[in-house]
């Protein structure tokens, strides 16, 4: 993807992604100190909202206080589920990019209406119905985007959601952040292989197979908007338990960040299904294809996600797709 070539620079969504890097340059963490401090009270966490708002944002977020083996309770639920939840103890982190997603809004009238006293919004825009409806919101500094399909923005979200977890943990996240612009500007702009882009474009299913920190579940939605093409997520190691009688010859696999001592195994079982296997990694792997990104430590999720959008965009745009306007999906995808 090359922002200054005409035929990616004309669409906003290509703009918005390469937004993602001066996004992450300016996000400051101390943001969301004051849920922090509401959650160390309740020591209950929940993050709640619908697609790109949620996915991400809250899964990586949830991934970071287990890895680190916080004594947190930290869950994510869609917005109408978590209505069934008795959330009195919970601080909860309603996000929605519109502040206008309907299930997300009626999750945040019930609490209100129960008198819950620890509900926060997440939105890109001020003073918005989600926002009147909780007790405090923030607004994302990236600014409202134009395309349908959200990029920065839920970069933005996943630090936020993340950030509220270094609070709780007392850690320096400004110095993790040290480089990662830099390095997911360059997962945004490397060069794509020709050959996975035709791999993709002849597959009938492509697959999105790693962690559940939401990364490969996100870009298996950006796979519906951006490219208009069916897409499965495959969790953990999902991808060998079955999933395979299924796949198609020609159909494609892409392992974000795959185990190591699984590599044997992929091997085997994807050469028996006829599907093309792209490894996204920092390191050289085993399989047809490997797309190497830079190491950013612990933000590792944002560049492998970066370098998603990258390969989806040079499909789309080697259809020829109107990368803004897909021809159902809506920017708000059910409005109050």
């Amino acid at each position: 993807m090359n922002s200054k070539e005409k035929k990616y620079s004309e669409f906003h969504l290509v703009q918005e992604m390469m937004g993602t890097v001066p996004t992450i340059e300016s996000f400051d963490p101390s943001a969301s100190l004051y849920i922090a401090e509401s959650v160390k009270k309740t020591n209950k966490l929940l993050f709640s909202g619908e697609g790109s708002s949620r996915i991400m944002p809250s899964k990586n977020a949830r991934r970071r206080a287990m890895v680190w083996g916080m004594d947190l309770n930290v869950q994510t639920e869609g917005s109408h589920q978590a209505m069934e939840y008795p959330l009195g103890e919970y601080t909860v982190l309603l996000d929605s990019n519109s502040g206008r997603t309907k299930e997300t809004l009626l999750l945040a009238q019930h609490l209100k209406a129960a008198g819950h006293s620890a509900a926060f919004s997440l939105s890109a825009n001020p003073d918005t119905p989600l926002e009147q409806a909780c007790v405090k919101g923030s607004v994302l500094g990236c600014g409202w985007e134009e395309a349908v399909a959200a990029t920065k923005s839920v970069v933005e979200q996943a630090l936020f959601c993340e950030s509220i977890i270094w609070n709780i943990a007392g850690k320096d996240m400004k110095s993790a952040l040290s480089g990662l612009a830099e390095k997911v500007g360059a997962a945004l702009t490397m060069p794509v292989d020709r050959e996975i882009v035709d791999w993709v474009k002849a597959a009938h299913t492509i697959y999105f197979s790693g962690m559940n920190d939401g990364v490969a579940e996100e870009l298996t939605l950006k796979t519906n908007e951006i490219t208009r093409r069916k897409s499965d997520f495959l969790e953990g190691t999902y991808a060998v338990h079955g999933i395979e009688e299924v796949m198609q010859n020609g159909d494609i696999v892409f392992l974000v960040n795959p185990l190591e001592s699984e590599y044997e195994k992929y091997l085997k079982v994807f050469a028996g299904a006829g599907v093309h296997v792209v490894a996204i990694d920092t390191k050289n792997t085993p399989f047809e294809k490997t797309v190497i990104v830079p190491d950013a430590g612990l933000m590792q999720p944002y560049v492998y996600l970066c370098a998603g959008w990258n390969i989806l965009v040079e499909v789309a745009v080697s259809d020829g797709i109107n990368l803004d306007k897909p021809q159902r999906a809506r920017k708000v995808g059910n409005e109050m």
